[in-house]
């Protein structure tokens, strides 16, 4: 039997988490079983009314009587025209509080609601001849308005029916969002379409910023200005620093990246403004030309940039990523994740075998009950026990999910493997001597990791793991390397040899069925189904674990110390590591060395080290041999993509 309560905020509730696919409204008067405690139904002037039921915030409020507004909240000048700018800001809240009673708000700001869409089935808002709005992409509408929240969607400065020009991650995206919210707190103005002034005095105050990619990135963005009322935000697969975005330690993804996308996220905005000058700018200050970390980068760092750093958060975290993600790279989120803890910030963790994939397509009924949870605690003060629980959540194998305190988990421990001549990658043993490979620009990653004779490339494997090895972390390779190109360039990849069930990368490892689910309530114009999505998951003879990518500079030798990418995974028993260095690489960077040169490793002074949980001295020697790659297991870089 479900147990109801009906309380105001500051009311404590304990129970399991019940969430089911669909919910029957109830009135906001319902009264509680017999020997339930309760507190008064209606809401007063400070706090809203809520129902639980097994210990989470029930549906009781109509959604398809929601009040449904925008307002144009207002900014300073952030395009450089001499006018201040107007965020349009659109509103979806319960009609049966207001004036009765304030409720907290969950935020999705977003470059994207008339431009390219949002969610797995690219939805746009949609407006009535009034302009009110009636369609509301994705379903934090549908399901959370009726449990006695309100849906906050900006569009950010440059998109949409904002004013302003786009700046990929910069002041005046960051600050168009920001001053909602400080609006939504009490602090700010804004205006109604025909300019009267308006105030946010439904709003308790207090936001939650969530969304995927631009969107989180946003949440990411504004956290670290301190904004007040900023409560919390769930970034799911969002950029915390756009170099790393951009760049890989110097090497670009591609050229003009900031400019293009800035133009691509504008397209059919409703306010014609000419942000050529801006665009331009861009394409100048970049650093395209060096690849450096330079001012342009510092403005758009949110873990420690020149505007905004980790030390101003003050909301609390709740960050998601995919672990396969190659859009959005995975030091994005490992690297925000540390910069909070070191700030002491109430942090949970979501990682997923996946790509560039929100949980809520990907691990609907898991994902949504830990969102409202946490939503419920953080935003209602309901004391759930969400902030009792194991911090992380990580599927370190397709379906196979790991509960820990901390990330990486706490048993991992740095191993040093060190390359041998020969092509072993030995534990514990020095190498001596050197190795050479020439520069192939058209050498694919499918080619370069098969193994046989490939002199393209270097591959070094260890031997065959006698038990399994959790990998939980970010790998590191130290490498001694010269060249003769005026500028030249390194590409490392660790790989998993070894038969085994994996998440594909087509498709980022997402595959959408016919069949839908709902989760919320529905109106004529805003549905809250969605299609069913499941794992692409196949059998494959390898797996590139982690990338990385350096500078190396002008003819000689270098050392440098190359950072892989983020990852937690298991590595299964029978299996074998490989490292494989080459220079350029199409797939996935700029070709800054595109001539046959060869390039001469220094053995002794490389070294790759792992963050690894469990043991590998039971490695035995064996021969490297596994079967041709299959098309798709290895993703290929979209040097056009766009963080979505």
């Amino acid at each position: 039997m479900k147990t109801r309560l009906i309380a105001l905020v500051g009311a404590l509730a304990i129970g399991p988490a019940g969430l089911a696919a669909t919910a029957t409204m109830a009135p906001a008067t319902a009264a509680a079983p017999s020997g339930t405690a309760t507190a008064p139904a209606a809401a007063t002037a400070s706090a809203p009314a809520y129902e639980l039921v097994d210990g989470v915030t029930a549906p009781i409020y109509d959604y398809a009587k929601a009040i449904r507004e925008t307002v144009w909240v207002d900014a300073p000048d952030l395009d450089g025209d001499g006018k201040g700018e107007r965020i349009a800001t659109d509103i979806v809240r319960p009609r049966e509080l207001d004036g009765v009673g304030r409720v907290p708000i969950i935020m999705d700001a977003s470059p994207y609601y008339l431009s390219l869409g949002r969610g797995n089935e690219g939805e746009f808002k949609t407006y009535d001849a009034q302009g009110n709005p009636l369609k509301m992409p994705l379903a934090y509408d549908n399901f959370f308005v009726p449990r006695g929240y309100a849906f906050v969607a900006p569009d950010m400065a440059g998109t949409g029916r904002s004013t302003g020009c786009t700046d990929e991650g910069g002041r005046s995206d960051i600050e168009s969002v920001k001053v909602v919210v400080e609006w939504l707190a009490g602090k700010g103005t804004a205006t109604d379409r025909d300019g009267n002034p308006v105030s946010a005095t439904w709003s308790t105050g207090k936001t939650g910023m969530i969304g995927k990619s631009y969107d989180g990135t946003l949440a990411n963005g504004v956290a670290a200005t301190g904004a007040e009322g900023l409560t919390t935000i769930v970034p799911v697969a969002a950029i915390s620093s756009w170099y790393d975005y951009n760049r890989w330690q110097g090497v670009p993804k591609s050229y003009n990246y900031p400019t293009s996308l800035s133009r691509t996220i504008a397209r059919n905005r409703t306010v014609v403004t000419d942000c050529s000058e801006r665009l331009d700018w861009m394409a100048a200050n970049d650093g395209d030309e060096t690849g450096e970390y330079t001012d342009f980068w510092a403005e758009r760092d949110y873990r420690e940039g020149t505007f905004y750093d980790a030390s101003k958060v003050k909301a609390s975290a709740l960050i998601v990523h995919g672990l396969q993600d190659n859009n959005v790279k995975t030091p994005n989120f490992s690297k925000w994740w540390e910069a909070l803890g070191e700030q002491g910030v109430e942090r949970k963790l979501f990682l997923t075998r996946l790509g560039h994939v929100d949980p809520f397509d990907s691990d609907r009924e898991r994902w949504t009950g830990i969102l409202q949870r946490w939503f419920d605690h953080q935003l209602l003060g309901i004391d759930n026990g969400i902030d009792r629980e194991p911090a992380v959540s990580v599927e370190v194998a397709p379906n196979r999910w790991s509960e820990s305190r901390t990330w990486p988990i706490s048993s991992a421990r740095t191993q040093t493997l060190q390359p041998q001549a020969g092509g072993t990658l030995a534990l514990g043993a020095k190498g001596s001597g050197t190795a050479m490979f020439t520069n192939q620009p058209a050498l694919t990653e499918s080619a370069a990791v098969m193994p046989g004779a490939n002199s393209g490339r270097l591959l070094f494997t260890t031997g065959t793991l006698k038990k399994e090895l959790r990998l939980s972390g970010t790998a590191t390779v130290d490498l001694g390397i010269s060249h003769t190109a005026p500028t030249g360039q390194v590409s490392v990849s660790l790989v998993d040899y070894g038969e085994a069930d994996r998440v594909l990368s087509t498709g980022d490892g997402a595959q959408t069925l016919t069949t839908e689910s709902c989760w919320g309530e529905s109106t004529s114009y805003d549905d809250a189904c969605y299609k069913d999505v499941t794992r692409r998951i196949g059998s494959t003879p390898l797996q590139v674990l982690a990338r990385g990518w350096a500078r190396l500079g002008g003819a000689g030798s270098h050392q440098v110390t190359v950072e892989l990418m983020a990852n937690d995974v298991v590595i299964p028993a029978g299996h074998q590591l490989g490292l494989v260095v080459r220079a350029a690489d199409r797939s996935w960077v700029v070709t800054l060395d595109n001539q046959p040169t060869p390039y001469t490793v220094d053995l002794a002074a490389t070294r790759v080290n792992l963050p690894v949980s469990g043991s590998m001295s039971g490695m035995t020697r064996g021969a490297l041999t596994v079967r041709p790659l299959p098309a798709g297991t290895t993703a290929q870089a979209d040097p056009n993509a766009v963080p979505r």
